[in-house]
């Protein structure tokens, strides 16, 4: 591997070994990118082309980077949350061969220099976890728009956006929604989040989630499985939801269902997961029992009125990421990680098990682009249906498992119309 650092932002440059060491970790645990890269280090598809991604900067996010990187591109990496960073894996990638820009705990001034950065490398690809490489292309240098082949999108946040965009007519250039491939939002949303949003709660507060009630705003995937998961370790799940569907779809699947203000009034814990604005807002605050804690699970740190908190209460930090703010009646609430997503602010992310197939769903994605954005039009593209086959495949094929194939006489069956009952 290289061991000359490119021009990066990092934190440390000095615990790159330390960082090295997780990345391993994190790779041997990806069968499927491990499986693509070798096959794409042969072929340098990529090769000539520059990527730029604005993702978590997680031991999971370098395996993709390295895999890139293996196919011939030239990588780029900034942060997409100002609490995800993890320092030891920038200093690892830095080395390695990556620009990287990204510093854990950075400022939002920072945190948007380092965009910049990652932008003055005049991408091909972007890659996004939220959007902010594409705004921030569209708003503020509308003049390299033109050398942008496509980009991929990792969050429901992002893909939002950018049909917005394409409604409004000012989407310049292909979009892939890799948030919308079965093999990402039937596995890292709903199992990932799940399980990494309760590993934050856990890690900051050492909370006992069994006979506690547990609130969860929003019934998407990411909301289904934290209130599954939560339920699993014995917690009364309550949902909030503003779609009739999901709503009805939660208290099919057991849960009770409230508006938020109601259910915050006995709660232990609320956590968000909408990607909308303000859903803990000042009546829910106000209403909530004493001790609550409080932690957002959705991609921006809008989620719950963090503004309202600070012109109201005092503010106390208990333990690094944990801060209790205390009302004028007494009542305190607990806020993790700033109301940033708790997974990354508080924990490590999603399992790398999960994570191989979302990015191995990115990088099949830049390659289809590659192939195909002549004939895409500027607009939000599905993840096509044959690379969620394949890369679910390959997931099934490394944990020893295998399926039943179609005969002639059932596949006759299923694609005729004469033979009926």
């Amino acid at each position: 591997m290289p061991t000359q650092t490119l021009p990066s932002r990092i934190a440390d440059p000095s615990l790159a070994d330390e960082g090295r060491e997780r990345i391993d970790w994190a790779e041997s645990r990806m069968p499927v990118l491990a499986n693509m890269r070798e096959e794409l280090q042969d072929a340098q598809p990529l090769e000539g082309r520059r990527v730029a991604g604005c993702l978590h900067v997680t031991k999971e996010t370098a395996v993709l980077m390295r895999t890139l990187n293996a196919a011939g591109a030239e990588v780029t990496l900034c942060a997409s949350n100002p609490l995800s960073t993890q320092d030891d894996v920038a200093a690892a990638l830095a080395e390695e061969g990556i620009h990287v820009y990204a510093e854990h705990g950075i400022d939002d001034e920072g945190y948007y220099e380092c965009v910049d950065s990652a932008l003055d490398h005049e991408p091909h690809f972007t890659m996004d976890d939220g959007g902010d490489l594409v705004s921030t292309l569209h708003e503020e240098r509308p003049d390299q728009l033109d050398d942008v082949v496509g980009g991929t999108e990792e969050t429901t946040t992002g893909v939002t956006r950018f049909e917005a965009m394409a409604r409004d007519g000012v989407l310049e250039y292909p979009i892939v929604a890799v948030n919308d491939a079965q093999t990402k939002h039937f596995f890292d949303n709903r199992y990932g989040t799940g399980q990494s949003t309760i590993d934050g709660i856990v890690r900051g507060t050492s909370h006992l989630f069994a006979g506690s009630k547990v609130v969860v705003g929003g019934y998407g995937w990411c909301g289904r499985g934290i209130a599954m998961r939560a339920e699993g370790m014995g917690a009364r799940v309550t949902v909030t939801e503003i779609d009739p569907v999901r709503a009805l779809e939660a208290a099919m699947d057991g849960f009770d269902v409230e508006p938020m203000v109601d259910a915050a009034e006995d709660a232990d814990v609320i956590v968000t997961s909408t990607g909308n604005k303000h859903v803990v807002d000042e009546d829910v605050l106000e209403a909530a029992d004493d001790g609550c804690i409080v932690a957002n699970a959705g991609h921006f740190d809008h989620e719950i009125d963090k503004a309202w908190l600070e012109d109201n209460a005092d503010r106390e930090e208990a333990r690094e990421g944990v801060v209790e703010y205390t009302l004028d009646d007494g009542s305190s609430l607990i806020l993790l990680g700033e109301g940033r997503l708790v997974n990354l602010a508080m924990a490590e992310g999603h399992p790398p098990e999960v994570m191989d197939m979302s990015f191995a769903n990115q990088a099949r994605s830049v390659l289809f682009l590659d192939e195909n954005h002549e004939r895409l039009d500027p607009d939000v593209h599905d993840v096509p249906k044959a690379v969620d086959e394949d890369i679910a495949a390959r997931k099934l094929d490394a944990m020893g498992m295998e399926i039943d194939e179609l005969t002639d006489e059932q596949e006759d069956y299923l694609t005729g119309w004469k033979e009926g009952t």
